[in-house]
Formats: C-alpha cells, structure tokens, sequence
C-alpha cells in the first residue's frame, strides 16, 4: 500500500531502536533484584550493558555478530567488570550461573521451549530472568495493540532522529527474523517452564518477561 510504503520510508530516514527503548526498564528490574553478575544475551553493541553497568553489575555480553561483537569489546575495553564473547546463547560458560540473565529481542531467533529451560538452569537461586522479546501477530487483539504503535513510531522516530539518516546506527544493525510464535503460545510455554512469570505486551510490538528463580 502506498501509505504503508511511505510510511516505512519515513521511519527509515528517522530511525530509532524499539529494543533501546525499554533498556532502563531492563535495568531497572536487574537493580531492584539485587544482581551482582549479569548475563546479557545477544549483547549487541553494549547499549543494555552500559546501562547495567551505571547500576553497578558486573556483565558478560554474548553477541555472535562478529561486527558487533566488536563494537561492543572495544566499548568496554579496560573495564574488568565488563566482557563481551563472541557467541551465541550455546557458547556460555558450562555450568555458570548468574543473578539475572537478560534478552532483548533474541529468544524469538532460538527454540522456545528448550531455550526457556536453559535459560531457568542459568539462574542462580532467587535470579532474575528479563525478557524484552517479539511475538507473532495472530488476531484483532494484536492489530488492535499494533495501530497505537505504528502512529506513534514515526513521531518518536523524528524526536528522537530529527535529521535524515542514510544508513541505520550500527547498533540496528543486528541480524533480524521474524518471530515465529504468537503471544499466547509464549505465555503457554513460559508457564509451563517458568512458572509464575510475569508476562505483558508492550508497545511497540514487544512484550516482556519476568521470572525470578526460587530463592
């Protein structure tokens, strides 16, 4: 549709990142958890670390794009609290566990149900697990929740980007895909596996998870 196209075409010129967007959030719920040491999967350029790291967590990002990868190590190169591999979820420390694990739009690039239960063995007890992810649209309740976004985006996009960009920041720049299971069918498998996580939709086509492991 023209309208769509157009309006695609602008928020490409003004591009900002829906993920970035509910970064304090995360580290808010990471603070307020107590976490000491802190897992951030799929890292990316380090926006999310940084904000943890203002908190006072330790963090170890996995990131297996290997140009952000090193944007991200170079970010935090000299700090000792701080260490990026270059990884995916598979290629964590065997055995480790952390306070508080953190994904934001990675677990729909991964299996869901076997993810989810490696990511409770993660934890350590009375860990925190937060998850800002994306879901597929099935239904009048997503549409409905989509429209408030799509007439907002374009206008955060321009204050928060008013000038006109040829090419997206090198933090969007991540490897996409799009997600495979609806909302309902995250809420199913999250409580089978995690059971008494808190999940909401969200705006701007993401919903978050909390769990927080038995003490």
């Amino acid at each position: 549709m023209p309208v769509l196209d157009a309006l695609d075409r602008f928020n490409q010129r003004h591009p900002w990142s829906h993920n970035d967007h509910y970064g304090p959030w995360i580290a808010r719920r990471v603070a307020e958890a107590g976490a000491r040491d802190v897992l951030d999967v799929g890292c990316g350029a380090g926006n999310l670390m940084a904000l943890l790291r203002r908190h006072g967590a330790s963090v170890t990002g996995l990131e297996p794009d290997a140009a952000l990868a090193a944007v991200a190590a170079a970010r935090f190169d000299g700090d000792p609290a701080a260490t990026v591999v270059r990884t995916g979820f598979a290629g964590r420390e065997p055995g480790r566990r952390w306070d508080a694990v953190t994904l934001v739009a990675v677990l729909h690039h991964m299996p869901l149900v076997p993810t989810l239960r490696e990511l409770r063995d993660c934890l350590a007890p009375g860990g925190r697990l937060v998850v800002v992810g994306c879901y597929r649209e099935a239904g009048a309740a997503d549409i409905a929740a989509a429209l408030p976004a799509a007439l907002a985006n374009p206008l955060v996009g321009l204050a928060k980007h008013p000038a006109r960009a040829d090419t997206a920041p090198v933090h969007m720049t991540a490897p996409t895909a799009e997600p495979r299971e609806t909302l309902a069918e995250i809420r199913n498998a999250a409580a089978a596996e995690l059971p008494g996580a808190r999940i909401r939709r969200r705006l701007f086509w993401r919903y978050s998870l909390v769990h927080d492991a038995p003490a």
